[in-house]
């Protein structure tokens, strides 16, 4: 494994430094308070992890599930926070309430998320398309900050024919914007098919005023290496690369730092990891039966690739208890090795998706009359 360490420079988010440049995506319902100790545990704390997304309407009406949302354990420094809305008034008052209640120290705009529950109602990945929206949600967002960094993930746009990414990127940094991160996807692709590095390339030659931050298909610590070699990009964003595998964070800093060590646990350690990942989630939520009913859905994250049959992943994926999840798990074969290619795609892989948008959407990119504040979700996270 190449380090790329001594010709990178800091990644800095306003105040803050984020080295090695390497970044915790947002993910609905996974990147809650008890992963995200998991995952700073093996970076022994470095890099930036961002919470699951925050809808700014909940946010503002103290909603009693995003109110748990906004949990930061005591060790998370610096606090970072995605924010969801497509109204920039509520967007102001949701980014003025986390300053006032000193609730964050990074704010993170969400303007990526392809799910149609999200961008049949104008957000997520549907937004930028609406540039007047685009610079007035940003305008408030940077505006109510104080003086918090405001950044932005996005797409690179609806499809093919209505990309956005670099006008986006444009409006961002005449508004004030900290950073962009691009998923090298469109929205109709989902999570299909292959991540375009050469747009992260583009919109870093697009905008050099400020970081960029590439994301799509880091698999490993050499894939974020690869990334930034090719597109020139001032860091990565990592998603469901690390779903069932919150230790490739601890890659990730060795190959920046150039240690070039990697871990490939065998079976018995990623028990360890899932056991006590279920253990913080009913910690976090209160209730240990709760926690790992919560915890059912990495279970084929944490095993892909391990030879574990049908029947006990059928059995894990219905534990209620940690007595339990831990009895099935010793009934394992634990001294198996890592498997090869495990460390390949995982997650969603659904792609040319028909995107849900409001009617007529596409007609104006500079008419927002259809947008309003009943378009704000009322939920956070998953």
């Amino acid at each position: 494994m190449t380090s790329l360490a001594p010709a990178l420079p800091l990644l800095r988010i306003g105040p803050h430094t984020v080295q090695p440049p390497v970044v915790l995506a947002p993910m609905a319902g996974i990147t809650n308070a008890p992963f995200r100790t998991l995952c700073r545990e093996f970076s022994g704390g470095k890099g930036l992890f961002v919470s699951e997304m925050i809808t700014t309407r909940a946010l503002v009406e103290r909603n009693e599930k995003t109110m748990q949302l906004i949990h930061f354990d005591a060790s998370e420094t610096p606090r970072s926070i995605q924010l969801y809305g497509v109204d920039p008034v509520t967007v102001g008052k949701a980014v003025r309430m986390i300053v006032d209640e000193d609730l964050a120290d990074h704010i993170d705009l969400n303007f990526g998320c392809p799910v149609p529950k999200v961008t049949r109602k104008g957000g997520g990945s549907a937004l930028p398309y609406k540039r007047p929206l685009l610079r007035a949600i940003l305008r408030e967002a940077v505006g109510q900050a104080g003086g918090l960094p405001v950044t932005i993930k996005m797409r690179k746009g609806i499809d093919d024919d209505h990309t956005t990414y670099l006008d986006a990127g444009r409006i961002a940094v005449e508004e004030g914007v900290t950073a962009v991160a691009l998923h090298g996807r469109t929205t109709a692709q989902h999570y299909g098919g292959t991540a375009d590095w050469d747009a992260i390339a583009r919109l870093k030659e697009h905008v050099p005023e400020i970081p960029v931050l590439g994301n799509g298909d880091i698999w490993s610590a050499d894939d974020a290496l690869r990334m930034m070699r090719e597109t020139g990009c001032d860091g990565v964003v990592v998603g469901r690369g690390c779903l069932g595998r919150p230790w490739l964070f601890g890659d990730l800093v060795s190959a920046f730092e150039g240690t070039g060590t990697r871990q490939a646990p065998v079976l018995r350690q990623v028990a360890d990891v899932m056991l006590r990942h279920a253990t913080l989630l009913g910690e976090w939520i209160g209730d240990e039966s709760r926690g790992v009913i919560d915890f059912r859905k990495h279970v084929a994250w944490y095993l892909k690739g391990f030879a574990v049959g049908s029947d006990m992943r059928r059995r894990l994926a219905v534990t209620s208890s940690l007595e339990e999840l831990g009895g099935q798990l010793q009934e394992l074969d634990l001294d198996q090795p890592w498997p090869d290619g495990a460390d390949g795609p995982r997650g969603r892989t659904s792609g040319n998706n028909r995107v849900a948008l409001p009617d007529g959407w596409l007609k104006d990119p500079y008419d927002c009359a259809g947008v309003s504040a009943d378009a704000e979700l009322d939920t956070s996270g998953g």
